[in-house]
């Protein structure tokens, strides 16, 4: 009687500590992933992570007018992500030997001159001039192919784009970059289309 009474004392202890571990949801680690994403990088929503991630990466570097400050060039607060200004002349350089020899800026560092020509940076905005009619695919195809506007038949992205660095980025960072452009202010701004280094243009 008493070994029964034992061996019963030892299935009780046994059911004990295995219980909790039969409780636990068998898809715990598939679903992790979902309770990463519902912290949206731990801001509290996804504009908001898509704002730090648009920060971190350098898009206004680029992508903002710059203005001459007490320190030299800094972001124009009024025309943020709003691309190479409508109707701003190239700078007076020597482009045949930028496109030889390397690369420059315009004072705003949103034109770049190299040996694939010049190239304008866009505008993010969600202004219909920039972004403001994209779909979030557009943007992947943008990020993900390097295609210019996000269309997969077009041109390629051109320098100084580092897209080949973005397009690594998870496709739910991806998208809460996209949702914060469009929740941005829309700032009308048609950017000139990119320039065919001098070479091509004289065959």
């Amino acid at each position: 009687m008493k070994k029964y009474s034992f061996a019963i004392l030892c299935l009780l202890v046994a059911a004990v500590l295995l219980l909790p571990r039969c409780a636990k949801n068998p898809d715990a680690a598939a679903e992790t992933p979902y309770e990463m994403k519902a912290t949206f990088g731990g801001y509290e929503n996804q504009v908001k992570w898509g704002e730090h991630l648009v920060t971190i990466c350098g898009c206004n570097d680029c992508h903002t007018p710059k203005k001459m400050g007490p320190m030299g060039p800094e972001l124009d607060s009024t025309r943020l992500l709003s691309g190479h200004p409508a109707g701003m002349p190239v700078a007076d350089i020597d482009r045949k030997l930028l496109e030889s020899k390397g690369i420059a800026a315009t004072d705003m560092m949103t034109a770049w001159i190299g040996p694939w020509g010049i190239s304008y940076t866009a505008n993010l905005t969600s202004d219909e001039t920039g972004i403001g009619t994209w779909q979030e695919s557009n943007f992947i195809t943008a990020i993900r192919e390097g295609k210019f506007k996000g269309i997969s038949t077009s041109r390629p992205l051109l320098p100084p784009m580092p897209w080949q660095m973005y397009r690594h980025m998870t496709d739910d960072e991806l998208k809460a970059v996209f949702a914060y452009l469009k929740s941005t202010k829309p700032i009308k701004n048609i950017v000139p289309e990119a320039t065919p280094p001098l070479m091509a243009a004289t065959k």
